[in-house]
């Protein structure tokens, strides 16, 4: 069995477009910073609502890349 070291970083994406798109955003951009991101996990999602429908998301996820 191999044995790997991670980094875990938490990121906060936006789309106005949907909580997939704000997900996809952040991992594109932390990927640029931290290399290769091998996993994420969703922590918190919000939304702006404007006149009774959603207008933005918020995502936040934790988002692992390997060391070793």
């Amino acid at each position: 069995m191999s044995v790997h070291v991670y980094r875990k970083v938490e990121i906060t994406g936006s789309s106005p477009d949907s909580s997939d798109d704000a997900v996809r955003r952040a991992l594109e951009a932390a990927s640029g910073d931290i290399g290769p991101i091998e996993w994420f996990e969703v922590t918190e999602t919000r939304g702006h609502v404007n006149e009774g429908k959603i207008s933005h998301w918020q995502v936040t996820i934790k988002a692992g890349s390997r060391f070793v």
